[in-house]
C-alpha cells in the first residue's frame, strides 16, 4: 500500500528551521501501514529536510555551519545571471539534500531519542514550503 500526503508551512528566511516531526508520524499513524517506509521530500530548490537533535544550539550551529562552508555572495554564477542573492541558498540545500526515508516499525518513524525530522530554509526570504510525505508498505 502507499499513502501519499502534502502539508505545508512558512518560513522566515535563511537559518528558519523546523521540527516536522510530529507532522510526519501523523501521516504516518493514519496510514495504517505497520511496517514500511515514509519518504520525506521538500518541494523546491532552496529548503532541505534531514534530521537532528532539534535544541536551540543546533538550531544556531547548523545554519551558521553552513553560511560558513557556503556563505553569502554575489560572485556566484547565479548571483551573476539572476541578481537574486540567492545562489548559495541553492548550494546549501543541494548540500543538505531535498529527501529523506525513515523507517516505520509498528506503525512508528524509527528514530533516535533526540533524532527529529526538520526543514531547514536556506532561501534569503521568506518561504512558503510543501513538504510531500510518501508512505509505502504493509
Amino acid at each position: 500500500m502507499v499513502i501519499q500526503k502534502i502539508f505545508s508551512l512558512a518560513t522566515r528566511g535563511n537559518g528558519d528551521m523546523h521540527d516536522i516531526t510530529e507532522s510526519v508520524t501523523s501521516i504516518v499513524e493514519s496510514s495504517k501501514i505497520r511496517t514500511g517506509i515514509a519518504h520525506i521530500f521538500i518541494v523546491g530548490s532552496t529548503a532541505s529536510v534531514g534530521t537532528i537533535e532539534f535544541e536551540p544550539g543546533l538550531q544556531h550551529d547548523l545554519p551558521e555551519l553552513l553560511n560558513k562552508l557556503i556563505p553569502p555572495s554575489r560572485n556566484y554564477k547565479h548571483e551573476q545571471a539572476w541578481h537574486d542573492g540567492n545562489g548559495h541558498s541553492h548550494l546549501q540545500a543541494t548540500l543538505m539534500g531535498a529527501e529523506i526515508t525513515v523507517p516505520v516499525a509498528n506503525s512508528t518513524l524509527v528514530l533516535g531519542t533526540w533524532q527529529q525530522i526538520i526543514l531547514l530554509e536556506c532561501d534569503v526570504r521568506n518561504r512558503s514550503r510543501e513538504v510531500v510525505v510518501t508512505v509505502m508498505g504493509e
